[in-house]
């Protein structure tokens, strides 16, 4: 297969599910003339034009509100929040409109809409333009949330989020915009269902579940304990809600030491949840040590370069943990 980028991923899936359904529009601050703040929609304006990709005022809430109030009058819309620090600015649409609209009208009317919004350090940007808040979206009843870690996985989840009746968080951490992967071709629509975690290597001495950029660090982690003649598996949960509960247990049961890798905040992180599932299920039995869990220091995310490198996991850090458990 072809090689692209993770933000050339997303805008083949934004592109081709626009060709094929003219009741997709998306919206956005600077998505038309500038491209996307981070290059994804390059193209776009001049191809689908200015009906359907709409440039907004800088106004999250008011993005997010015109969409939920599209979506549930017959259009599909997509969002695109600069960086999802300002889903805080959006949450009272998303969180108490798109996610409820659904349930309150007993499923007469559905709320088709994606919101797309970058996440996560290591750009610089400091603490309001690099946090980690998929914890706070999954806490909602009603909304999906989406981190893919690849291209290949970004452009088959993200049509998968596009064709969704119900709204979808689809988070991208900004240091994968760049990474290189294999997708097939254009004309190969591919999909990847949510909801269904992925293998990305297979290992039968300890699980380390994780998503987002933080798996390619947990492979490399794989890779340094192979030599040592430890075989770790290595789970991307891809979907977060839907969570594939199922794929967790079984792995967990297989190896019988787990642990568990995000970027964001440990205290209240999405870890305690993946923690819970397995301790909760039969695979409690099979554990030969408690579950460990590798998450941001609870600071905010630094300015300066070094200090932002540290408070987020790290190779040395995911080992450590590996290493205690083994």
């Amino acid at each position: 297969m072809r090689e692209i980028t993770y933000a050339e991923a997303i805008n083949e899936a934004l592109s081709e599910e626009m060709r094929k359904d003219e009741k997709i529009i998306f919206l956005g601050e600077d998505i038309g003339v500038y491209g996307g703040a981070f290059g994804v929609s390059r193209g776009m304006l001049e191809e689908f034009g200015e009906e359907r990709i709409l440039d907004t005022p800088i106004s999250e809430m008011a993005i997010t509100g015109a969409a939920v109030g599209a979506a549930m009058t017959g259009l599909r819309p997509v969002v695109e929040i600069m960086f999802s620090d300002f889903m805080t600015l959006a949450m009272d649409q998303l969180v108490n409109q798109a996610a409820k609209t659904r349930f309150q009208f007993g499923g007469q009317v559905n709320v088709p809409m994606v919101l797309r919004a970058p996440g996560g350090s290591g750009t610089g940007a400091a603490e309001q333009h690099s946090q980690s808040l998929e914890a706070w979206v999954c806490h909602v009843p009603g909304l999906k949330v989406v981190i893919p870690s690849t291209p290949y996985d970004a452009k088959g989840l993200l049509k998968s989020a596009m064709r969704d009746n119900n709204p979808v968080v689809f988070l991208e951490q900004k240091l994968l915009y760049r990474i290189k992967g294999e997708v097939p071709e254009p004309g190969d629509d591919y999909v990847i269902p949510l909801g269904k975690a992925d293998i990305k290597r297979e290992g039968t001495d300890l699980t380390i579940i994780t998503y987002g950029r933080m798996v390619q660090r947990c492979l490399e982690t794989a890779e340094n304990f192979a030599s040592e003649g430890v075989d770790i598996e290595v789970i991307d949960i891809r979907s977060l809600v839907p969570l594939d509960k199922e794929g967790l247990i079984a792995s967990a049961k297989k190896t019988g030491k787990v642990v568990i890798v995000h970027e964001a905040c440990q205290t209240g992180g999405y870890g305690g949840e993946l923690s819970s599932v397995i301790v909760d299920s039969e695979a409690f039995f099979y554990l030969d040590a408690p579950i460990k869990r590798v998450g941001g220091l609870d600071v905010p995310i630094p300015y300066n370069p070094g200090l932002e490198a540290e408070v987020v996991p790290t190779v040395d850090s995911i080992s450590r943990a590996v290493r205690e458990l083994l």
